[in-house]
């Protein structure tokens, strides 16, 4: 009986047709067959009904269904009295919640689609949880006798007894300006209307509002949209502050500003909750965790809340210790520059750029020469309206370089900032207009089309297409096109943390297999870190005059990056993510002192050679426990080094004097400066 009850059945409501199929679910279903009634659907049907008691779990209607609209799922037996809250039959599950705690910013990490929004809804009292009763939903004693013993049992009887005021940011802040009724529609009267704190000033300071306060909100690009979605929430007086994708839109700078603001909402007794995919600033807002996974739109978990660091590195790994419990097949790692063992690099064309300017409006923008060879992914880093969006556009022969300035003329595809579908047809249709040939190609299918996931929403109309699915599209289709530079501007848009990377892969393994070029713009560190063999720096005021350096490597142009916003990176030892360091904490401290703003070797393709004076003892990597007492050379293959951490190497040799000599026969710069020497 208790495997029955650990069964869930989904019916997608887009995707089922009755009228459209033959009911093959209910033809071809054993359980039918027998004379019970496990799957109800008739040609007049809506959708199909399939209870989940009498399902065996034999996985043939999900097969035999045309339109692909029926998942079954096993669950752990455990889950089962674990469910808080379920829409209808057949539909999303989301089990156990987050607990906030008073006085902390608990941070919320999970793929699009696994329950986070849900979860924000029930905290903030919007939605009432059910309990699983959809059809016969408990009432709030109940509600509150599940949840005794728990931190959530004081949080809702707060709730209940209205105690509690729940101020939200909501995830898409392009519907604001529809939303927004009244005469008054520009941005400093409306948040001052809402303002019930003294902090106004402040807030439109350091969230950069000064400069639109008189501008009407429907004027507003994303990022300043953004800024003032979250400047709305902050100067308000509330319990408790909940911010969806508060990074969405913003640059680093606007990112990090972002994030000290929210942490000053901090009080002794109220709540802050924040979902967050950009995992470098999630790591920098929370002090504790809960990861969500699941199925999207099938069923989602909340974990047990655990450390900043130790959530992250669960929802990376896959693996839950505490329930010994596996989500995910393979880790998520940032094993930066991995294509250095794993493609010989045939770096035999070189391309060029000269000295440019343009000039747009008020805007001026000086770019300095630079070089480019295959094989090569260059990252564009800067502020938002220091003209990243521009010289891609120059590049791709969009925009005209001011004076006789030319471009050598190259084949170009190129996938925009903004993404507006305009295609009347599904999917699979858009693709065989656009990209046929490589849409057809196994190795593309192989490299860009599996990975991405493609296939979920494949018969979908293009204008029905939610922000993340239409990025992967306009991803497919940028590098399915021929061609010998890639221009890709923010492919991390609206992606959650795991696609993200899954982005990354993609992208570099294409580039690595075509033996093409890529620029890419990018504002999520992690992303840009991962993607970079060399950096394009973005310096000046935004808006008004920028400055384009000349393309150099990863560490010395993220040094130049990150000087300039004033921000120290580490790497975390287990998964290589860059970690934001506190701001004047002695870590900070000590790498501003030394000029290494990034705190980690990016690259080390072949071996490492480090010569120590005699009686010396080192610890090269925590796992391995390799002592050396006596004078001697330690040699680390290739193999080790994929193993070993490098910044458990750089973090004991710089505090050892002993260390006389290292040699990289790969990346010796950035070894000597990741060193400090």
């Amino acid at each position: 009986m208790s495997d029955r009850l650990t069964r869930v059945a989904i019916v997608n409501s887009d995707k089922c047709k009755p009228k459209k199929c033959r009911q093959e679910c209910k033809k071809s279903c054993p359980v039918v067959r027998t004379g019970k009634l496990c799957i109800e659907v008739t040609p007049d049907s809506k959708i199909a009904f399939i209870s989940e008691r009498l399902c065996i779990g034999c996985g043939i209607c999900p097969k035999k269904c045309p339109f692909g609209a029926i998942h079954i799922i096993n669950l752990p037996t455990n889950l089962e009295t674990q469910v808080t809250h379920r829409y209808s039959a057949n539909s999303f599950k989301l089990h156990r919640l987050p607990m906030p705690r008073p006085g902390q910013v608990l941070g919320l990490v999970g793929t699009n689609g696994i329950g986070k929004s849900t979860a924000l809804k029930i905290l903030s009292g919007k939605l009432k949880p059910n309990l699983g009763r959809y059809d016969n939903p408990p009432d709030w004693e109940e509600i509150l006798k599940y949840f005794r013993g728990s931190e959530l049992q004081n949080y809702f009887t707060k709730v209940l007894e209205d105690n509690l005021k729940a101020v939200v940011k909501p995830q898409y802040v392009d519907q604001i300006p529809k939303a927004v009724k009244g005469a008054v529609k520009t941005v400093a009267p409306l948040i001052k209307a809402r303002a019930q704190m003294n902090n106004m000033g402040r807030i439109m300071e350091v969230l950069e509002l000064k400069t639109v306060a008189d501008r009407d909100i429907s004027l507003l690009s994303g990022g300043e949209l953004q800024r003032f979605a979250i400047g709305l929430v902050c100067v308000q007086q509330a319990d408790v502050y909940m911010f969806d994708e508060p990074s969405s839109y913003l640059d680093v700078k606007q990112r990090l500003s972002a994030a000290r603001t929210i942490r000053e909402l901090l009080r002794p007794d109220d709540y802050v909750i924040v979902v967050e995919h950009d995992l470098s600033v999630l790591d920098y807002l929370s002090d504790f965790i809960c990861v969500l996974y699941g199925r999207p739109a099938v069923y989602g978990v909340v974990t047990l809340p655990a450390s900043v660091r130790e959530g992250i590195n669960i929802f990376l790994d896959g693996h839950i210790p505490t329930e010994n419990l596996r989500f995910r097949e393979e880790s998520l790692t940032f094993r930066i520059a991995e294509a250095g063992d794993d493609f010989m690099v045939d770096k035999a064309r070189a391309f060029s750029y000269p000295s440019m300017e343009k000039t747009l409006g008020g805007f001026h923008l000086k770019i300095e020469p630079g070089r480019f060879t295959d094989s090569e992914i260059i990252v564009m880093m800067g502020e938002n309206g220091t003209g990243k969006t521009t010289f891609c556009k120059m590049l791709a022969g969009a925009e005209k370089p001011d004076g006789d300035d030319s471009i050598p003329r190259m084949n170009i595809s190129m996938k925009p900032q903004k993404i507006t579908p305009r295609f009347q047809g599904t999917v699979r249709q858009l693709f065989f207009k656009r990209i046929k040939a490589a849409f057809l190609n196994p190795q593309f299918q192989t490299d860009v089309y599996k990975p991405l996931k493609i296939d979920d929403f494949i018969d979908q109309e293009v204008q029905n297409l939610s922000g993340g699915e239409l990025q992967r599209v306009a991803i497919v289709l940028a590098l399915g096109v021929p061609a010998d530079i890639y221009l890709i501007d923010e492919p991390s848009a609206h992606l959650d943390s795991e696609q993200r990377i899954v982005a990354a892969r993609v992208i570099k393994r294409f580039i690595m297999h075509t033996k093409k070029t890529a620029f890419v713009v990018e504002h999520d560190f992690i992303m840009a870190t991962y993607l970079a063999d060399r950096v394009i720096v973005f310096d000046g005021k935004p808006s008004v005059d920028a400055h384009a350096n000349t393309p150099e490597s990863l560490l010395t142009g993220c040094n130049k990056f990150l000087q300039n916003l004033d921000v120290t990176f580490r790497r975390d030892p287990n998964s290589y993510r860059p970690r934001i360091n506190k701001y004047q904490s002695q870590l900070d401290q000590e790498q501003k002192l030394g000029g290494n703003y990034v705190c980690g070797i990016p690259c080390i393709p072949f071996h490492l050679l480090v010569t120590f004076r005699p009686s010396v003892n080192i610890t090269l990597h925590p796992r391995r426990q390799n002592m050396l007492t006596s004078f001697g050379t330690v040699f680390l293959g290739r193999r080790e080094l994929k193993r070993a951490s490098h910044e458990s190497i750089i973090a004991t040799t710089r505090r050892m004097v002993g260390v006389t000599s290292m040699i990289g026969a790969g990346n010796t710069a950035a070894l000597e400066m990741a060193l400090g020497w």
